[in-house]
């Protein structure tokens, strides 16, 4: 049967972003650390035989980790204490503060460590100077790559969080609209009982009979988007059987349907029950002028409605009735019912949904 998927807690709950990036650390860090003492010359290969040159490149390719993974852990703590929508400013000035404060004496010290082991202590510091102005360089590009990739995911996040939780909140108050029907449904079928009990034994034994037919059908489909409309229309013809053992002929409906349409179309259920429910209630009607119901098919539309003699002396409509139906409606298809009232007649306008088109199941 069609219906919606669940949400749970979990799913709406989102957790920590978390960036995926160890194939970036693992190709970055020995790139940087091999092409900028080849940029800068810091390695002389006519100088170092082969094991020396391994051992340097490997100790630049240290020193690369080293910065890479202290900015990393850096800038995951100032994204903390620093939000870009709210204080930009500062996060921009805070990042470059700290990047500089260490990035810049981290390499100098590492960098002046390289000389010490290979050139015995003989420091290049144009050779540093050039080095370290290039890895401040690398290590705000990274920064950059890394923010950016943050906001993205921060932005998805935000996207597919305000998603959920629009749906828990429609499926909450789609819920809250069909437990309205029970109470609504069995307050108005035990003041008929009463009644009947009062004035009629019998007739009191046969509405309690198809009363139990009725409700079954609430209880099966109340947790139900959508059914058949063959059903909808044959829990319409049981439930007039009740209206019928009470007002006779007083009361008459008119079913203007093509068999082939009933297995073709969807509808919330219990909607129909609703607006003959409400024409009942506020309607004059008598053997010489019955209230006259007539459901059909226009388009992709039912079409319900009554002959219009307003009681007389009646209190103020809540129309709870038909505020649920609009609501529910409007939750499950997205499209909203009309309400007309002419003269002589009430028009309610149901849409429909084709079967084939939502692919659904009944």
């Amino acid at each position: 049967m069609p219906t919606r998927p669940a949400i749970s807690p979990t799913n709406v709950a989102m957790k920590k972003i978390k960036l995926n990036d160890a194939l970036f650390q693992w190709l970055l860090v020995p790139l940087f650390g091999i092409s900028i003492p080849l940029l800068t010359q810091m390695v002389d290969h006519s100088k170092f035989n082969h094991w020396q040159i391994k051992l340097s490149y490997l100790y630049t390719i240290g020193i690369a980790w080293v910065i890479y993974k202290g900015n990393k852990y850096l800038h995951a703590t100032i994204r903390n204490y620093f939000n870009w929508y709210k204080k930009p400013a500062k996060k921009l000035a805070a990042m470059l503060f700290v990047i500089s404060f260490y990035t810049i004496p981290v390499s100098v010290l590492l960098l002046a460590g390289w000389y010490f082991l290979f050139e015995h202590g003989s420091i290049n510091w144009n050779v540093i100077t050039s080095s370290c102005f290039i890895i401040f360089v690398c290590v705000l590009f990274i920064v950059h790559v890394y923010e950016t990739a943050f906001l993205v995911l921060e932005s998805e996040t935000e996207i597919v969080k305000n998603a959920q939780l629009n749906q828990a909140k429609a499926e909450a108050e789609l819920e809250a609209l069909k437990n309205q029907i029970d109470p609504h449904f069995i307050f108005n079928s035990l003041n008929t009982l009463s009644h009947l009990i009062e004035n009629d034994s019998g007739k009191a034994k046969l509405f309690n009979d198809h009363l139990a037919d009725v409700y079954r059908y609430i209880l099966q489909n109340k947790a139900r988007d959508l059914v058949l409309l063959s059903e909808e229309i044959a829990f319409i013809e049981d439930y007039f059987s009740l209206i019928k053992i009470r007002f006779e002929d007083s009361i008459t409906l008119d079913i203007q349907m093509d068999a082939n349409d009933l297995q073709s179309y969807l509808i919330p259920p219990i909607s129909l029950q609703t607006l003959v429910e409400n024409a009942i209630k506020h309607n004059e009607y008598d053997e010489r002028q019955p209230l006259i119901i007539e459901i059909r098919k226009e388009d992709h539309q039912l079409v319900v409605s009554n002959t219009l003699r307003k009681k007389a002396s009646q209190r103020a409509s809540s129309k709870i009735g038909l505020k649920n139906l609009r609501d529910r409606y409007e939750l499950i298809t997205g499209e909203s019912i009309s309400i007309k009232e002419g003269n002589d007649n009430f028009i309610v306008t149901l849409p429909i949904l084709s079967l084939s088109e939502n692919g659904a199941e009944a």
